[in-house]
Order: structure tokens, then C-alpha cells, then sequence
């Protein structure tokens, strides 16, 4: 692809993971609205959520798997405008069985994103350029996430109701939809019948996957690593509580270490473009796990200015572990396998925080962050089956 078609390719990408992030976590700004408004109990609040989160992760892998008969850029852009237009028809809702159906919609168009958007961008920067673009991709999702729900908030210091901003997001949906489809090729789309022909076999069988122990090592460190960022995250503010800290500044934890995030996430696609995968990938769990340990031995307050650089490390690690998957995978099998290494990251986001919490209730907050400050270093050992797969050059599909 010519580096102008790439770049093109790549704004849109970014655009679109701007979008649909921002979509994701505005929910986060708008379930306590929704709540006031439509008098909801917390049990609908959480099943709301839940409906969300669960369309999101369910479809992933399928979005992967029927983008390769019809097309990445078909996809995407379908399930961008479906995403678009739930959340208009959230605007005007009248109730929980439409709040809950529109958000089980929009997190249905937008399991298409992380899994497309990646192999679209694999693609387009097959060799050189893919980590450090990934992470360029990885970066703007964050950037949705701070900015969607800083609207929603603006809007409603200046008297405006959560409605306008609400269907506003869903027209900028249904554009981004149009722009993905004009600015986006088709790229793995799978040959098309003739009229007088039977459909040809797909070039690869299976799931393409190069090296079996590779991409079972990855699997595991993305397990590990998602497992951590999600468990630090829930319970980081609990232990500076614990330790003494104001609820008002613990209550900034996340923030800090989430805006440390996005630094990361494009520093450590360049740091593997410049070090390797291997390499950057112990550094920045080594360091993952270090800091989170920190955390426990330092006091109140040191811990809280530590946290933005935990999370340059915590965050971006996902940049290196999500472009490696090119190394290991043929392009024509690139988005059902993106789709399962993302549904992998959902779970683990769902899991993690159930059995942590359930360990600091039994053993306390200070417990539960050790486990997860060693638990992230057992990525360490996995390097060492991950490493032999990136030297792979004639590898046997499965």
C-alpha cells in the first residue's frame, strides 16, 4: 500500500477507535444520569452496563469471522453507523427497555472496532511502521474516552441536558460511518463467486496461526497483562485509602494513571520498533510489576506521584502485545484472531476484578495488590516460548 494510502488509512482507524471508545466509556458518565432521570434501581444500572460490555466482547470473534467473506471496510463501517444510530435512539429513550436495548446495540457495532480496525491497520503497515502505528491507534482510543465524557460534563455545567450531547455522538457516528467506507479499502475480503463457478476454497485454512506455542504464549501475557491493568485499576484508589490518603485524592488515582497511559501506549510502540518485542515487552512488565510493588512500600503520597509512570508501562504494553499478532498470524486469518485476542482482553476485564476483589475481601487490599504486582511477572518466563516464534519464517498454519 502506498505510504499516503496507509497514512489515510491510519487517521481513519484512529478516528474510528476515537468514536467508538468514547461511545464505550461515556456510559460511565451517563448510567448515573439515566439512573436520576428514569428513577432506575442500581440492579438495572448494572444490568444496563452488563448488556453493554457483554455485546461487546460476544461479538468480537464473529465480526472476525464474517469480515473475512465480506470485508473489513463493510464491516466496520456497518457496525460503526449501528453504533451511531443506537445512540440516537438512546437520546430519545423513555425508559429501561430502551435504554437497555440501545446500549446492547451500540455495544453490539462497536465489537467490530478493536479487531477490524487493528487488522486494517496490520495491513496497511505490514512490516515496518506496524508497532509504532498500533500504537499511534491505541493512543486515540484513550483520547475518546477522556474527551466524550469531558462533553457530556461541559454540556451539563453549562446547562444543557445529557440528551443533546448524547444524540450528537450518534450523528458523528453515522459520519464516521460514511468516511470509513470512502476512505477505506477492502483488503482481506474473500473472492467473490462467479455466476457460473463454484466459491473458491479461502487461500488459508483454519486460523492461520504460524507458530501454536507463540500464539499460546501471547494469549497467556495478554491474559496476565489485561488481568493486572484491570486489578490495579479497580483497587488502586482502595489501598491509597487504606494507607491514609484523602478520598479526594485517591479518587484522582485513575485519572493519573490513565493519562501515564497514553504516553505509553505511544512510547511502546516505539520502544518495540527500536528494542524488539521481546525486550520491550520484559521491560515494561518488569517494570509493571516493580511499580506496582512500589505502591505497597512507599508512602501515601509518593505512591499517588508514582502512578502516572505505572501507567505509561500498564497501559502500554497492549501496544506491543497487539501488534506482535501480525508476526504470528497469516493476513488472511488476521481478523478472527484479533477478534479472540480482544475478546480474551474483555474477559479478563470482566474476571480480573471479581476474583482481586474477592482475594482483598478475604485477605485484605494490600494482599490483592501484591498478587497482582507478582502476578504480572510470571509474563516473564512466557517471553522465553514467545521468543522462538519471532524467528518463524516458513511457519505451518493451524
Amino acid at each position: 500500500m502506498p505510504k499516503r494510502h496507509a497514512k489515510r488509512t491510519l487517521a481513519t482507524c484512529c478516528t474510528a477507535h476515537t468514536l467508538h471508545d468514547g461511545l464505550s466509556d461515556v456510559t460511565y458518565v451517563l448510567l448515573p444520569l439515566l439512573a436520576q432521570t428514569f428513577g432506575l434501581s442500581l440492579a438495572q444500572v448494572g444490568l444496563i452496563r452488563s448488556a453493554h460490555r457483554v455485546a461487546m466482547a460476544a461479538f468480537q470473534i464473529p465480526a472476525g469471522l464474517i469480515a473475512e467473506r465480506f470485508g473489513e471496510r463493510n464491516l466496520l463501517a456497518l457496525g460503526t453507523a449501528i453504533a451511531g444510530a443506537a445512540f440516537v435512539a438512546l437520546g430519545y429513550a423513555g425508559g429501561f427497555w430502551m435504554i437497555l436495548v440501545a446500549l446492547f446495540c451500540a455495544g453490539f457495532g462497536s465489537a467490530v472496532q478493536h479487531p477490524l480496525c487493528s487488522t486494517i491497520i496490520s495491513h496497511a503497515y505490514p512490516d515496518d511502521g506496524r508497532r509504532v502505528a498500533l500504537g499511534t491507534y491505541n493512543f486515540f482510543g484513550d483520547v475518546g474516552k477522556f474527551a466524550f465524557g469531558g462533553i457530556v460534563s461541559l454540556s451539563l455545567l453549562v446547562g444543557i441536558s445529557w440528551q443533546a450531547p448524547v444524540i450528537g455522538f450518534g450523528l458523528v457516528g453515522v459520519l464516521t460511518a460514511t468516511m470509513v467506507f470512502l476512505t477505506i479499502a477492502n483488503t482481506s475480503q474473500a473472492p467473490v463467486a462467479h455466476a457460473e463457478s463454484a466459491p473458491r476454497s479461502p487461500k488459508v485454512k483454519g486460523w492461520g496461526i504460524r507458530s501454536p506455542q507463540g500464539f499460546t504464549a501471547l494469549c497467556l501475557i495478554e491474559i496476565l497483562d489485561s488481568s493486572t491493568r484491570t486489578g490495579f485499576l479497580t483497587f488502586i484508589a482502595f489501598l491509597l485509602i487504606a494507607k491514609g490518603l484523602p478520598e479526594g485524592w485517591a479518587a484522582l488515582s485513575v485519572p493519573l494513571i490513565l493519562v501515564g497511559g497514553m504516553a505509553g501506549k505511544l512510547a511502546c510502540g516505539l520502544l518495540a520498533e527500536r528494542f524488539g518485542i521481546i525486550r520491550s515487552i520484559v521491560i515494561t512488565e518488569l517494570a509493571t510489576g516493580l511499580g506496582i510493588l512500589l505502591t505497597l512500600a512507599l508512602p501515601s503520597l509518593a505512591a499517588f506521584v508514582l502512578l502516572p509512570l505505572i501507567g505509561v508501562v500498564l497501559q502500554g504494553t497492549s501496544s506491543v502485545l497487539y501488534a506482535t499478532i501480525g508476526d504470528l498470524v497469516d493476513k488472511e486469518r488476521l481478523p478472527r484472531v484479533f477478534g479472540l485476542f480482544y475478546t480474551l482482553g474483555s474477559l479478563c476485564g470482566i474476571a480480573a476484578p471479581l476474583g482481586y476483589g474477592l482475594l482483598g475481601d478475604l485477605a485484605g487490599v494490600e494482599n490483592a495488590i501484591a498478587v497482582i504486582g507478582i502476578a504480572v511477572l510470571l509474563t516473564l518466563p512466557l517471553c522465553l516460548a514467545l521468543r522462538p516464534a519471532m524467528n518463524v519464517t516458513k511457519p505451518v498454519s493451524v
